[in-house]
């Protein structure tokens, strides 16, 4: 179905991103990519376009909230309006956190972290006025949950969910009709384990299990038609993750002490800086796709996804079958 609507989607270069660029221009969507990266952006343009959208390119670092004013500009002057804004753009440092210099700590918060409020800030600058549009911040269950060898990202996933939080409570105080909704993710099949500055000896990896990034894609489209509901839960890992983290944190402390710092990494050769400071696929560099290089263990499908996403429709069926089941069981006790 051709639903027309305007998309902005940061970090829409590569993984997560570039996924979800695609996802909703088989909508029909015409989609605004933002990213710093050259050859990553022209190649999301050209999958947007092939899927059935229409794409506007327009590189900006989200650490810039001036560029990131100019940008949302850009995009209204361009289609008139803004549906959905969808904040997705990081960096992270894998490392001990006494490894992290200052200025790496700053600029992963101010890209992971700052991005998104500067992102969300100049979506409502549109949306407000209209009393229209939704915002989907892109999480991890590292919102919630801390590991090793990523406090700087960690630290930022959590502010973003305290600061959406505080913003969703007032939205719902002046009665606006914009939305703001997050989609916590698991472990993920992208780019981002050969972009991110790592410290380790061995390469960074998602700890396992790993899905595919279109499971993240279908997550967050389906996000921005049901802002309604304050978050969406993607992965039976970052269920499992965030239960015992609830019940049992201190325990969940130990085992991911124990676990974690091999679990992240693997063997093999890395080099470089990383994309903290430039993009890894700029004017010298190549694109990198929504795929990372885990393309044989990663699961394309996961039933807890498409539970979370039809969760109105499984209450309806279990209050239906109790129901009928109720029914039943007076007819036979009248009988």
């Amino acid at each position: 179905m051709k639903d027309g609507k305007v998309v902005v989607v940061t970090g829409a270069s590569g993984g997560v991103g570039r996924a979800t660029a695609r996802a909703f221009a088989e909508r029909g969507a015409r989609v605004a990519l933002l990213a710093r990266g050259r050859e990553g952006l022209a190649a999301a343009a050209d999958d947007v376009q092939r899927a059935g959208g229409e794409a506007l390119v327009v590189s900006v670092d989200m650490a810039d909230a001036k560029a990131v004013d100019d940008a949302a500009q850009q995009v209204v002057d361009a289609y008139g309006h803004i549906d959905v804004w969808v904040n997705n753009a990081f960096t992270g440092v894998f490392a001990p956190f006494t490894e992290i210099t200052p200025d790496e700590f700053r600029r992963v918060t101010e890209v992971t972290y700052l991005g998104y409020v500067f992102g969300t800030r100049a979506a409502l600058r549109h949306m407000l006025p209209r009393d229209r549009g939704t915002i989907v911040q892109v999480g991890s269950a590292l919102a919630y949950r801390g590991i090793p060898l990523q406090s700087a990202y960690c630290g930022a996933k959590h502010a973003i969910q305290g600061f959406n939080e505080s913003l969703r409570c007032e939205l719902l105080h002046s009665g606006s009709g914009v939305r703001t909704t997050m989609v916590q993710m698991p472990g993920l099949n992208t780019p981002q384990f050969d972009w991110v500055l790592n410290k380790m000896p061995g390469k960074a990896r998602p700890v396992a299990p790993v899905y595919q990034p279109e499971i993240a894609a279908r997550a967050v489209v389906h996000a921005a038609s049901h802002a309604r509901r304050r978050e969406y839960w993607v992965g039976g890992s970052t269920v499992a993750t965030l239960l015992a983290n609830a019940v049992a944190p201190g325990a969940l402390d130990r085992y991911l002490a124990r676990t974690n710092i091999e679990a992240q990494q693997e063997e093999g050769e890395h080099g470089g800086p990383g994309n903290l400071w430039a993009p890894v696929d700029g004017p010298h560099g190549r694109d990198f796709g929504a795929h990372g290089r885990f393309d044989e263990e990663a699961v394309s499908s996961s039933p807890q996804d498409w539970l979370s996403r039809n969760r109105g429709r499984m209450l309806v069926a279990a209050a239906a079958g109790g129901l009928g089941a109720a029914v039943t069981a007076g007819l036979r006790h009248r009988n």
